[in-house]
């Protein structure tokens, strides 16, 4: 189960906040013992990119041997 402070995969694009499939974001908060999550997306600076509440469907952990790819942020 996903737990606050796991680093989670979105798995749809949120145009909104410019992000992407497959942007990594940190679990802020667990809401419904797991039923959707506060999501925190980070630039690589370490600067908010974006917060948003997403149904449990929308993120998935991060599996194992999974490499991190960097673009650019493009302003929404």
């Amino acid at each position: 189960m996903i737990q606050e402070h796991d680093q989670v995969v979105l798995t749809e694009n949120l145009p909104d906040l410019a992000l992407e499939a497959g942007d990594v974001g940190v679990v802020v908060h667990v809401y419904g013992g797991g039923k959707a999550y506060e999501v925190e997306f980070l630039t690589l600076e370490g600067e908010t990119a974006g917060i948003a509440t997403l149904a449990a469907d929308k993120v998935r952990p991060v599996r194992k041997g999974e490499i991190a790819h960097v673009r650019g942020l493009l302003a929404a």
